[in-house]
């Protein structure tokens, strides 16, 4: 009768969406090669549309890792997510190689595709004006690192010191967060409209320009780019309309080059949802301590774990809150790992990746665990 019973729990738990360890809105890769070490990813879903979108793409000349952190909607993330990679391909295969330059036209060149996408939709979805994106990327080519983001998904590197004699870890910032919430960036953003006193204000616990969104740069936002949209009646009637005198956010990246050195460890990219319940040294510290399969999870796990906490309710009944329910409790939580051999001469690196492929997260875990024909993890693998 167990053995019955147990060969029966599997079938089961696919039916009811409880995978991942009994959280139907998780999805996970424990841990892939890519050309210069090993990486995982994690993700929840809380939204009732999951509105994280994110992708590793790995060949033996670099490694490209993109975390999209939607609101509004999923459709600007999921834009982002299907051509961000393709236009970076495109001006470095142009230029003979990435630059900050070839960044920022990538970029550019995806928030004006998103613009021609939102004009022609704009008669049957007024809406979609109103959808933006967070947009966080890294690329590693030639023991250089790039890492290029709008918003305030956050990229942080793990890194060995030397202190007293001692060998330690220590976490180290390597984005901006352009959120209004961290007063330099408030600063910045009153900075440019002197003559408007609202442009941010504090309201339902926070900062927000115009009292509607937090985040300063993004990829989409357009009725707050734009101020024809406002006078567009379509957009006025269906739509969320904000009287503009010039925008009020931008699409313009923030972008760090460094050179790898021998004592960074590992890269930790994540969206907001993280960074809400774990510091920049609590992640480094539970990456450096743990095994590298699955720790991704174990982060996503982690701040699950801070959420039970806050809530005074148990990590397991925090599991079980439907998504769109769940969004009251936490964001989407999108975390990828990156860790980092081949520059250091590690014990780690034999060159294990010699091929291409790209691992996409699934754009709705809820929809993937529920049919496991859905295929969230696209790992394309050439000779």
């Amino acid at each position: 009768m167990a053995m019955m019973l147990r060969s029966l729990a599997r079938p089961l738990e696919r039916c009811l969406g409880l995978r991942a360890g009994g959280d139907g809105l998780m999805w996970h890769t424990d841990l892939k090669p890519h050309a210069s070490g090993d990486y995982s990813i994690a993700v929840v879903q809380a939204n009732k549309n999951l509105e994280d979108q994110s992708q590793v793409f790995t060949s033996p000349l670099g490694t490209y890792v993109g975390v999209y952190d939607g609101h509004g909607g999923p459709e600007a993330s999921r834009f982002v997510n299907k051509h961000l990679f393709l236009f970076l391909h495109k001006f470095a295969t142009e230029q003979g190689g990435l630059s900050a330059d070839v960044i920022k036209k990538a970029f550019n060149a995806t928030e004006e595709e998103f613009l021609h996408l939102v004009k022609q939709s704009l008669p049957v979805r007024p809406q979609i004006a109103s959808v933006g994106s967070c947009c966080l990327v890294g690329a590693i080519s030639n023991d250089v690192l790039y890492v290029a983001n709008l918003g305030d998904s956050r990229a942080v590197l793990g890194k060995r010191v030397s202190e007293d004699k001692k060998n330690k870890v220590v976490a180290e910032r390597l984005s901006t967060d352009h959120n209004v919430g961290v007063e330099e960036v408030r600063k910045e953003v009153e900075a440019l409209h002197p003559d408007d006193s609202h442009v941010v204000v504090y309201t339902r616990g926070v900062w927000r320009i115009k009292g509607i969104i937090q985040v300063s740069r993004s990829i989409g936002d357009v009725y707050l780019k734009k101020p024809d949209f406002y006078r567009d009646p379509i957009f006025q009637r269906f739509g969320n309309p904000v009287p503009l005198k010039r925008p009020v956010i931008t699409a313009e990246p923030s972008i760090l080059i460094r050179k790898l050195k021998p004592q960074d460890l590992f890269l930790i990219f994540a969206s907001d949802g993280l960074w809400e319940q774990l510091s920049d040294e609590t992640a480094v510290d539970i990456v450096f301590r743990n095994p590298r399969a699955g720790i991704a999870k174990r982060l996503v796990s982690a701040a699950l774990r801070e959420v039970a906490k806050k809530r005074e309710m148990r990590y397991g009944d925090i599991k079980k809150i439907e998504k769109g329910i769940r969004r009251h409790f936490h964001d989407d939580i999108t975390v990828i790992v990156i860790y980092l051999d081949q520059h250091r001469g590690s014990s780690h690196n034999i060159v294990k990746h010699n091929a291409m492929g790209c691992t996409t997260a699934p754009i709705d875990i809820y929809s993937y665990n529920a049919d496991e024909g859905y295929g969230g993890d696209l790992l394309q693998t050439v000779s």
